[in-house]
């Protein structure tokens, strides 16, 4: 986490509650699931909008559920 606070996607608790498999969400999504394990994982520097729109669309959900700040 640096000094300005970090972003957290929600994406493996969202999965959980709607009772999703990473493997299907990337099958229906068509994203690759190495890709998909970094965002899972916080592990991303830049966030791709049109992931993002495809997530909360599939998942169906706004971007507020979906992203989360966290203050450092």
């Amino acid at each position: 986490m640096d000094s300005y606070g970090s972003l957290h996607l929600r994406i493996n608790e969202i999965l959980k509650e709607k009772g999703i498999s990473k493997n299907q969400i990337c099958k229906d999504l068509d994203i690759p699931r190495s890709n998909f394990n970094k965002y899972c994982r916080d592990e991303f520097q830049r966030l791709d909008t049109k992931l993002i729109c495809k997530l909360c669309f599939y998942l169906d959900i706004n971007i507020y559920d979906l992203i989360e700040y966290k203050k450092p």
